[in-house]
């Protein structure tokens, strides 16, 4: 993957209020079909080799879905209560 793709490669920092909160590896699993080292090396900037990575602009969209989905999964068991 040539580096230029790459959208976004400061998610951890991006999402530090939720990192403890949220399962990735069951994002990783539901969303993307990926492993969750998979999903924490993109969440770090890097690749699975240790080079520079990140999401590319397409991964980055996917994961923005996926926690909005999730917020409105929330929203709607905690209205349940």
């Amino acid at each position: 993957m040539n580096t230029k793709e790459i959208a976004v490669s400061d998610a951890k920092s991006r999402l530090s209020d939720i990192l403890v909160a949220v399962s990735w590896r069951e994002i990783a699993r539901t969303y993307f079909g990926k492993s969750s080292s998979w999903l924490y090396h993109k969440l770090d900037g890097i690749k699975g080799d240790g080079s520079d990575g990140g999401f590319t602009e397409s991964e980055a969209r996917q994961l923005k879905d996926s926690l909005n989905d999730l917020a409105r999964r929330i929203s709607v068991a905690a209205s349940k209560l």
